[in-house]
Order: C-alpha cells, then sequence, then structure tokens
C-alpha cells in the first residue's frame, strides 16, 4: 500500500511536522506532496482544494481518501511503535472531540494567517462597499 499525504506547505508548523514524519518507518511508502499552488492537481485526484486547505487530506493507493483525524490515524496505524495511538484515535468516543479540536485550531490558525479560503485580506473594496 502507498499513502499520499496532502500537506499545506504555506504552513511552517506544517512544514515543521511534515519533516518529523517524513524520518519515520513507516509500513508502507509515502509521498508527500504539498498543495500549495496545486488545485488543478487536486481536483484530478478527487480533492477539494479548499478542503485541502482545511483539514489533512491523505489517499491510499486503492483510492480511499481519509480527512483530518482520519488521516492522522492512518498514518500512526503504518508506525509500528505508534500503531495503538491510531486505534484509539479511531475510537468514536474519542474520534469527535480530536476532530472537533483538530479543524478548529486549523481554522484560527488559517484566519490568523489571512489564509482562510473565502477570506481576502488584501481586497481593495472597504468594508462599506460591501
Amino acid at each position: 500500500m502507498k499513502i499520499t499525504v496532502y500537506f499545506d506547505g504555506a504552513c511552517p508548523l506544517c512544514v515543521r511536522e511534515v519533516s518529523r514524519w517524513r524520518n519515520a518507518s513507516f509500513s508502507c511508502e509515502v509521498e508527500w506532496f504539498d498543495i500549495t499552488g496545486q488545485e488543478q492537481a487536486l481536483n484530478e485526484r478527487g480533492i477539494d482544494p479548499r478542503q485541502a486547505m482545511l483539514q489533512l487530506h491523505t489517499q491510499t493507493s486503492d483510492g480511499n481518501t481519509f480527512v483530518s483525524i482520519d488521516s492522522y490515524a492512518l498514518l500512526l496505524e503504518q508506525l509500528p511503535r505508534w500503531r495503538w495511538l491510531g486505534k484509539l484515535m479511531a475510537l468514536p468516543v474519542i474520534k469527535p472531540v480530536l476532530r472537533w479540536s483538530y479543524d478548529g485550531l486549523t481554522i484560527l490558525r488559517l484566519k490568523s494567517e489571512g489564509r482562510y479560503p473565502g477570506s481576502c485580506s488584501d481586497c481593495s473594496v472597504s468594508k462599506r462597499d460591501q
């Protein structure tokens, strides 16, 4: 099995985390795909570029797509020493809380960076013109 991880290469935190993950001993092949400026390629792979900014996406070689915490759980399950944590994160009691926290923090990060999809920090339209 091969897993493709779609990450935000314009995010310093994401790049730092990916650099740590790259050195991990996964039980399968992992491809790291920077989504920055890759809207067409994402669409061709069946991934909405806006959603890719909001949630980590992974895709397996058999075409299954995972998002948010499910992506992290999938990756952890490919690491022999961390497999238990991936399974724990996927539990129905825990997963919703982790998803809510992760997705909420991602939205806050993107808004603080002025990169939240649909927002325009450098538009010339003033509030009174809207």
